[in-house]
C-alpha cells in the first residue's frame, strides 16, 4: 500500500474510462471502450498493428480528446476529476507528479542533448526542488537503481545504446513517485537479450513502487509477465477482457486464439 494512502482508497478505482470513442471522418479509431483501473493494478491492452490500442493510449492520458466518453482520474486528494475539465496547467502538474509516459522511442521522452543526470533532475526541478545537491544525489540515485553506470551520470542520452535510452526514460518517468504510468511499446526495437532485461527491471519497479500502468504492446509475452489484466483489441474495439492468465491460458474469442497460437511453439 502506498504512504499515506488508506484501505478504502485502495479499492476505489484510480482512472474510470466511460465509454471512450474516437473517430477521424467515417473512421472509428477506438469504440466504446469502457474499464475501471485500480491503485497498483497492472493493464496490458494487446493487439495487432491498427486495432486501435495506441489511440486508447493517447485517450486515457489525455493526448487526445474522445469524440465521446469521457476520462476520470482520482486526484491525490481523493477527488474524481473529468480529464477534460482539467486547465492546461493542471494536465502539465499530473505529467510531472502523479503520471509517466514511457514512449517506444526514448528520445520522445527524453532530451537528447542535455545529460542523463539533467533529464532526470528536470522532473524533479519541475515540482519544485531546488537544491542542487539532492537533485544530483536523487539523480545518481535513480541512475543505479535503472542499472546506468554511474560514471555515465553527465554524459548526453545520444552516446547511449537503445536499452540504455529506455533505461534512463524509466528513471525520468519514476523519480517524482508517480501513481499511475502509461507505457507504449516500452520494448519494441529492442534486441532480445536488451528486452529480458528492461523486462525484468520493469516488474521488479513496478512491484516495488506499487505502480498502476497502462501497458500498450502486441507482444503477449510483455503482457503476461507485466499485466495483472489485459484487454485485447479490433477494429478500435475491446473484444476480450479478464485476468490475465485466463484470457491468455484459455482464450475465448477467435481473435485472441489466434494471437496467443501466433506466439507458441510450432
Amino acid at each position: 500500500m502506498a504512504e499515506g494512502e488508506t484501505r478504502l482508497e485502495r479499492n476505489e478505482p484510480l482512472l474510470i474510462a466511460e465509454g471512450l470513442s474516437r473517430s477521424y471522418g467515417r473512421i472509428a479509431a477506438c469504440r466504446d471502450v469502457s474499464f475501471l483501473l485500480y491503485p497498483g493494478e497492472v493493464l496490458a491492452i494487446v493487439g495487432e498493428s491498427g486495432s486501435g490500442k495506441s489511440t486508447l493510449l493517447q485517450l486515457l492520458s489525455g493526448q487526445l480528446s474522445p469524440s465521446a466518453g469521457r476520462v476520470s482520474y482520482r486526484m491525490r486528494d481523493g477527488v474524481t476529476r473529468d480529464l477534460a475539465a482539467l486547465g492546461e496547467a493542471e494536465r502539465r502538474f499530473l505529467f510531472r507528479t502523479d503520471w509517466g509516459y514511457v514512449h517506444q522511442d526514448p528520445a520522445q521522452g527524453l532530451r537528447m542533448a542535455v545529460s542523463a543526470g539533467a533529464n532526470v533532475g528536470e522532473r524533479l526541478m519541475a515540482i519544485g526542488w531546488n537544491h542542487y545537491g539532492r537533485i544530483r544525489e536523487s539523480a545518481a540515485s535513480w541512475l543505479d537503481r535503472v542499472e546506468i553506470d554511474l560514471a555515465r551520470i553527465d554524459d548526453a542520452p545520444r552516446t547511449y545504446s537503445g536499452g540504455m535510452r529506455q533505461r534512463l526514460q524509466i528513471a525520468r518517468n519514476l523519480v517524482t513517485e508517480p501513481r499511475l504510468v502509461f507505457m507504449d511499446e516500452p520494448t519494441g526495437g529492442l534486441d532480445v537479450s536488451v528486452q529480458a532485461r528492461l523486462l525484468d527491471l520493469l516488474r521488479n519497479l513496478v512491484g516495488e513502487l506499487n505502480l498502476a500502468a497502462v501497458i500498450v504492446t502486441h507482444d503477449l509475452a510483455v503482457a503476461r509477465l507485466l499485466s495483472h489484466r489485459v484487454m485485447v483489441m479490433k477494429g478500435g474495439q475491446v473484444i476480450e477482457s479478464g485476468l490475465t492468465d485466463q484470457v491468455l491460458d484459455d482464450p475465448r474469442e477467435p481473435y485472441t486464439q489466434l494471437l496467443v497460437s501466433s506466439i507458441l511453439p510450432p
